[in-house]
């Protein structure tokens, strides 16, 4: 495992798996998304039920389970995102920008309140 692997780099090297196993022609946008969404239900199974004292303190076999289930949100996401050539980092800056003006802190600190109704 290479520590400092860039998302560029890993996504290269998730291009060269599909590649290798011709699965591309499954890996539409439409597919991807509903493979994230499977995942991301995967991951959300292993907090069902737990109060969030539980879920800050997993057991280390659950949480090695959820470190995969993690790693596999973001290996969709990231095929997603180059099935349909956006740059996720790219992305998430104009996102978090956009946060930025939607939550002005002297609004939002503390509260958990959607954008619209601060």
């Amino acid at each position: 495992m290479n520590p400092s692997l860039s998302l560029d780099q890993l996504r290269a090297q998730l291009r060269a798996f599909v590649a290798e196993r011709d699965w591309d022609q499954f890996h539409n946008p439409k597919n991807l998304a509903m493979a994230l969404t499977v995942e991301a239900g995967e991951l959300l199974e292993h907090f069902q039920w737990l109060t969030a004292e539980q879920a800050d303190a997993l057991a280390p076999q659950t949480r090695a389970e959820v470190e995969l289930e993690i790693a596999d949100v973001l290996l969709f996401l990231l095929r997603l995102c180059d099935r349909l050539d956006i740059d996720p980092l790219q992305a998430a800056q104009r996102k978090l920008a956009l946060n930025v003006a939607r939550y002005p802190v002297d609004k939002a600190r503390g509260r958990a309140t959607k954008y619209d109704k601060l």
